[in-house]
């Protein structure tokens, strides 16, 4: 991999941003942590080593990177990396004199003219900001003549199921220039373990279906890995398992810290006793076919995807399929029913389409709406990259939340370089939900798994409410609605502990239901910390998000720099800091939150990570004992309580967490949502009986 240094400040400002506009053009989809600064030095990737720990639906990934400057000069490292999808950068260290430093969040402006105060002493500082709404950069300074580097990095993210499967997207897939090699002189590894609460079935990839290694250590608990002495660092990664939640249920899990406020995460999920279908439905497929959509393959991407989603549809469905770049196309002019001439119809129109011109979705979506049906659900499906023009978003918004009745928009992103916050505006202000395909996943199971979501809503107009006010600034204050495959995520903060009453409404079929349930809040609980950031984050998101809709975030950057800084989060408006030790950072008076954050987050992984590894031990002993294979990693789990620790393992403190399954089989219910499931059930039956019924092709209405 090759990166080069600057030669002047000017000349670097000036192939800055040149790079910048161009590593959309030449990339092939958005990869993390590859070095090309496209400066004039070499840099050569010793090593990549990845490690996941995806604890109940968080993902934790941490990456170590070692580089070598090959020149006989000192270089400055510059980084090029996307934001992966809903993560947040906790931590960004570097090895200074053989000691790892860890960062400090610093808002934006501050922080980079410290760092390039350091660069005029030829000291030791490094840089991670976030350049927009996709992109990091991380800069390094100074590296000297053939010395080596290592610095880590670590994100958080919260994974998106589709009919309970999870997946996880490692994306390595860029290459910044073409005459770049992009695999490791060294060694490159990733290893994931995945642990539930909700037992877990399988765990493969996607992208490479022979690469890994899948072990299964107990029900809740997989692993995968994968190592190579040269890494291809070219194909995104992609991890995808299952759980297995055949029935409705709750879950919640904290985290406290002693003399604070708690946080929690509470996952609510519809079992496949909520699972009736809707009946017939209507479907217009809007496809983004500008320029941009030529670039990694994009536009094949999403032929490929909407094919593989028109195939799945049925014979009481009907659809549309509109292009769009600076002016929309129809295919029918009108909704068609869905046989074998309309699917060949179809495919010949999709393969004939080319990406050029601009992004303008708004007459796109106008036309959409016109095939609107009072007496059907109208889905409009929108792929896109997203880059529609800044000076048409707010009308954009506008037009979303101006759609006629009976129309839900479900916004698809195409590839890694995503304008993520717009879509998924895009999707929530139109009651509907956000989806993102990678070149390495499985496309044609992400579109039944997506199909199913849209003929199964289970809940509209959602919402949790807790009493008295021990629990506050909970995110997000509304609530999405319940789609089957895809549980409702809340986050919040607590103070006090001991049980809450929990008031739950929800609308079914026409039916309004409220029922109540206690949730457990302990007093302290060091288990899950990742879900503090997460709730921070998402607390981030919801604040840009409204300050866009209101067309200024002058509002709001206060309080997203306290978050930031309060949290260890980067930001748009925050960047993380390393200096060359403690001292430095006092002389900028700049507290070490973070690195006591980290300590106190590094030993409770490490808490998991023994425990983990005690269940691996069990396992191994119960496989040395048998005298036939072990089951498959596909295989079900089987029934039976949790393996004990071996002897002499660490003991770990209990994870704060709740699991309600519930049983609609007797009286009295199987869980603290009995009662509200049983009317879920209910009212789904009675708006799965008012949907069947079948109607003439529609034409839009002029």
């Amino acid at each position: 991999m090759k990166l080069h240094a600057p030669r002047a400040s000017a000349i670097r400002a000036a192939l800055a941003a040149l790079l910048l506009l161009l590593a959309p053009s030449l990339s092939q989809a958005a990869g993390l942590l590859i070095a090309d600064g496209g400066f004039g030095g070499v840099l050569e990737i010793e090593e990549h080593a990845v490690r996941v720990t995806i604890n109940n639906g968080i993902a934790v990934t941490e990456v170590d990177q070692v580089f070598r400057n090959t020149e006989n000069r000192q270089v400055e490292a510059l980084y090029t990396f996307p934001v992966p999808k809903s993560a947040s950068i906790a931590n960004f260290s570097m090895w200074i004199g053989g000691k790892e430093m860890v960062g400090e969040v610093v808002e934006k402006q501050r922080a980079r003219q410290i760092y390039d105060s350091y660069k005029q002493k030829r000291r030791d500082p490094g840089l991670l900001e976030q350049t927009d709404y996709k992109t990091f950069e991380m800069r390094i300074f100074p590296i000297g003549p053939g010395a080596a580097q290592r610095v880590r990095v670590t994100y958080y993210q919260e994974l998106d199921f589709d009919a309970d499967w999870a997946t996880y997207v490692y994306p390595l897939a860029t290459v910044t220039r073409r005459d770049v090699d992009s695999r490791t002189t060294g060694r490159f590894a990733l290893t994931l373990d995945a642990r539930s609460e909700v037992p877990l079935v399988e765990l493969g990839s996607p992208s490479h279906p022979d690469a890994f290694a899948v072990a299964r250590f107990e029900p809740g608990y997989l692993q995968a890995s994968l190592e190579t002495a040269e890494g291809d660092l070219a194909r995104d990664v992609v991890l995808a398992y299952r759980a297995s939640r055949p029935h409705t249920g709750v879950d919640v899990i904290t985290s406290r810290q002693a003399g604070e406020d708690g946080f929690f995460a509470l996952s609510l999920t519809a079992g496949e006793e909520l699972a009736g279908s809707s009946g017939g439905m209507d479907y217009v497929f809007v496809l983004d076919v500008s320029g941009s959509m030529a670039r990694d393959g994009k536009l094949s991407l999403s032929q490929d995807s909407i094919g593989a989603f028109v195939e799945t549809l049925g014979p009481e469905d009907r659809f549309e399929l509109i292009t769009f770049n600076v002016q929309a196309r129809r295919l029918f002019g009108q909704l068609r029913a869905v046989d074998e001439t309309s699917r060949a119809r179809a495919r010949s129109f999709l393969g004939s389409q080319q990406a050029r011109g601009g992004t303008v979705l708004n007459p796109a979506l106008t036309a959409a709406y016109r095939y609107g049906d009072p007496d059907r659900t109208l889905n409009v499906v929108v792929l896109s990259d997203g880059m529609t023009e800044q000076s048409e978003r707010a009308a954009l918004l506008r037009l979303i939340r101006e759609r006629p009745a009976g129309a839900r928009v479900f916004a698809v992103g195409v590839g890694n370089e995503v304008d993520r916050p717009l879509l998924r505006r895009l999707a929530q202000d139109a009651g509907g939900l956000a989806a993102f395909l990678s070149r390495g996943d499985d496309f044609a199971r992400q579109a039944q798994a997506f199909r199913r979501k849209l003929q199964h809503p289970v809940a509209t107009n959602l919402a949790i409410r807790f009493e008295g006010d021990r629990v506050h600034d909970v995110e997000p204050p509304v609530l999405p609605n319940l789609y089957h495959g895809m549980p409702v995520r809340l986050y919040g903060r607590y103070r006090g502990s001991g049980p809450v009453k929990a008031t739950l409404t929800a609308d079914i079929g026409g039916r309004t239901l409220t029922r109540e349930v206690e949730v457990a809040l302990p007093k302290a609980d060091g288990g899950n910390p990742e879900i503090e950031r997460m709730w921070a984050w998402h607390r981030v998101q919801r604040l840009l998000s409204e300050a866009d809709r209101n067309g200024s975030r002058d509002a709001v950057v206060a309080e997203i720099v306290r978050l930031g800084e309060g949290f260890s989060i980067a930001t748009e408006y925050t960047s993380f800091l390393v200096l060359e030790n403690d001292a430095e950072f006092r002389r900028w008076k700049i507290e070490r939150r973070n690195a006591l954050r980290v300590t106190r987050d590094r030993e409770q992984q490490a808490r998991l990570r023994e425990e983990l590894a005690a269940l691996r031990r069990v396992a191994a002993t119960e496989a040395a004992g048998r005298s036939e294979p072990a089951a498959p990693t596909g295989a079900a789990p089987g029934a039976g309580a949790r393996p004990t620790p071996s002897a002499g393992a660490p003991s770990t403190p209990p994870r704060a967490s709740r699991s309600w399954d519930i049983d609609f089989g007797g009286e009295g219910g199987g869980g603290a949502f009995d009662p509200l499931s049983g009317a879920l059930a209910l009212g789904l039956a009675g708006a799965v009986w008012a949907a069947r019924r079948r109607r003439s092709p529609v034409a839009p209405r002029s």
